[in-house]
């Protein structure tokens, strides 16, 4: 062997040896390096999520459990305003939309809290079903509207139109008004304007003193 690859092999022997420079790099990189990959795979995973830009997964349509209610909300609330800018609010202990193609939405123990001109107004049912486009409710009693002055309507079933304050009720009716007290199969109210019609074996029992 020559004299300078005798020299050259002794400069790596000594590069390599434990101790050196080299041995101490090595070591400094058993840690770093996998600490380094560990950041970069969370950098991955985070960075879509924290962007500004949308995010597309591919899934097997055999292996992703699809549900079968679409949207289902506790302790739901909605609010809104009818045709002459009047507040409600609407909350239920429970609230399902089915489908996308499906608007309405399932509530359960509902109940609507209306401002009239003179007062506030609650609307309660046990169950019913809410159209948010057209702010109508399909209910199932027994419903109770109580509103100011002692304005009372009683219902085994409802329609009530939260834009116009608008009530129909069927399936036999009941209620109290300034006149006295009322029933019949079916109603037809006006809850802002506190006009009831009646039909259908209609009897109205009349206060003198109340009546006016």
């Amino acid at each position: 062997m020559s004299d300078i690859a005798a020299k050259m092999r002794s400069e790596r022997q000594h590069w390599a040896a434990p101790g050196s420079g080299h041995d101490h790099l090595v070591a400094v990189l058993r840690i770093v390096l996998p600490s380094a990959v560990g950041v970069v795979a969370a950098l991955m995973v985070f960075l879509p999520l924290t962007s500004g830009g949308d995010v597309s997964f591919v899934l097997d349509r055999n292996k992703v459990e699809v549900s079968k209610e679409r949207l289902k909300v506790q302790s739901a609330t909605y609010r809104g305003q009818d045709n002459k800018g009047q507040p409600f609010v609407l909350t239920a202990e429970n609230a399902v939309q089915k489908s996308a193609a499906e608007p309405m939405i399932n509530m359960q123990k509902l109940m609507a809290e209306l401002q009239m001109p003179d007062g506030l107004a609650k609307l309660v049912a046990p169950t019913g079903n809410f159209n948010p486009t057209t702010q109508q409710m399909d209910l199932a009693g027994p419903i109770t509207f109580a509103g100011p002055n002692n304005y009372t309507l009683q219902s085994n079933g409802a329609t009530v139109d939260l834009k116009t304050k608008t009530m129909e009720g069927k399936g036999g009716v009941s209620g109290t008004v300034p006149q006295g007290t009322f029933t019949a199969d079916t109603m037809s109210a006006d809850l802002d304007g506190r006009v009831v019609r009646l039909d259908g074996r209609a009897r109205l029992r009349i206060a003198p003193r109340q009546a006016k």
